[in-house]
Parts: structure tokens; C-alpha cells; sequence
């Protein structure tokens, strides 16, 4: 199968971003650089999971653009969603959800933080990953960062494609460019969500 990598991927947060906010974004950006959201909502129970899955599905189909479902492959395979997406930790499961799903268009990802990682995602068979986090991030405060360097350097060695997470905006960006990349405030706190999500794609579009 061959993958196709998204160049600018919003990630839901609905703790700090309300739905009526990501959908008035995304009305705004789908089209203008974003080519794929990540539905990561943990908290959320099932039933408002697959609603709000149901209302991404219809969007970004309407504009080409891929869904992957953090976790969930019920709730993938129900909205006929592009992919399932997992954490790190649970990487060892790419196998299972990828016979569950049973459909060889259906992508399987996972998250990375290092170099054992990424060889983990490697051995278990993802079709791409996010190696994270790149620079400091509101989601994760405190928490390390790999820095330009060393992201370039552990994607440099990594055989599977590497998009980049974690404090991405429109300044540090270039530091990163070439690569995909996966943004949550940069665009959901945006004066100007559009301009922004041009400006990200473009840098990440670049060689």
C-alpha cells in the first residue's frame, strides 16, 4: 500500500478548544494547508466520540482531507475513518487493529519519542509516526523536548515517514522544514487560522 503522508495535521484538544471553535477552523483551513485532523479526545465517552468522529468524517471529506482516530478503531472503522492512531505505549497493537480493521487503505501510526522508538514502530509495522515533542509544548508543560537538531537527526534514521509534533508555529517551523507536521494552538489559538495553516504548509511542503 502506498501511504500517503499528510504535509499538515491538526490534532483536536476539546479540553482547552471547544467543538464550535475546531469546526470554525477547520471551515477556515481545510483547503488552506490542513490535509488531515487527528481525533485525540480521551475523555470524551464513546457516544459523543463517535458523534463528534461522524462530524469530522463529513468535513473532511468534503475537502480531501484524511481523518485518523486516535485509539479507537471501533469508532475508526465506523466513520470510515483513514487510519488509527496510538500512543507509544501501545505500539504492540499495530498488528491486531490493522487485521481488526482488514482493510489495506486503513493507515496505522503511532507516537515516538527516541531512537528505541521509532525502531519499536519500525519492528511492529506502522505506516508512519509522530516524533514528539519537537520543541515546548502547552499540551505537555515541563515536559523534555528533542530540539531541531535532534529531530532531524532521529528522522534522518528512521525508515518509516516522520512527522513532526509539539510546539510547532509559524516561527520555528522552517527549523523543521521538509517534514509533516502536527499542530494543536498553532492554529486553534490563530488570530488568522487560514493565513497561519498556508504559512505551515508551505514550510512543510519545503525541501
Amino acid at each position: 500500500m502506498r501511504v500517503n503522508i499528510p504535509s499538515l495535521t491538526l490534532i483536536t484538544d476539546s479540553s482547552r478548544y471547544p467543538d464550535d471553535l475546531l469546526f470554525a477552523v477547520l471551515e477556515k483551513t481545510l483547503g488552506h494547508g490542513v490535509d488531515a485532523v487527528l481525533l485525540r479526545e480521551k475523555q470524551l465517552s464513546s457516544a459523543k466520540l463517535l458523534a463528534l468522529a461522524s462530524r469530522l468524517r463529513e468535513l473532511t471529506a468534503a475537502f480531501g482531507a484524511a481523518l485518523y482516530i486516535h485509539t479507537q478503531a471501533d469508532i475508526a472503522a465506523a466513520v470510515d475513518a483513514d487510519g488509527v492512531h496510538l500512543a507509544s505505549g501501545d505500539m504492540s497493537n499495530i498488528q491486531a487493529i490493522r487485521s481488526w480493521l482488514n482493510d489495506a487503505n486503513k493507515t496505522v501510526s503511532t507516537s515516538c519519542h527516541s531512537l528505541a522508538e521509532i525502531r519499536m514502530a519500525e519492528q511492529y509495522g506502522a505506516d508512519f509516526l509522530f516524533l514528539s515533542p519537537v520543541f515546548p509544548t502547552a499540551s505537555h508543560p515541563g515536559a523534555a523536548h528533542l530540539g531541531a537538531d535532534t529531530f532531524i537527526d532521529l528522522a534522518a534514521q528512521s525508515s518509516l515517514p516522520v512527522l513532526a509534533l509539539g510546539g510547532i508555529d509559524e516561527e520555528n517551523c522552517q527549523e523543521i522544514r521538509g517534514h509533516g507536521i502536527a499542530v494543536i494552538s498553532a492554529l486553534l489559538a490563530a488570530d488568522d487560522p487560514a493565513v497561519t495553516a498556508t504559512r505551515l504548509y508551505q514550510q512543510s511542503s519545503q525541501g
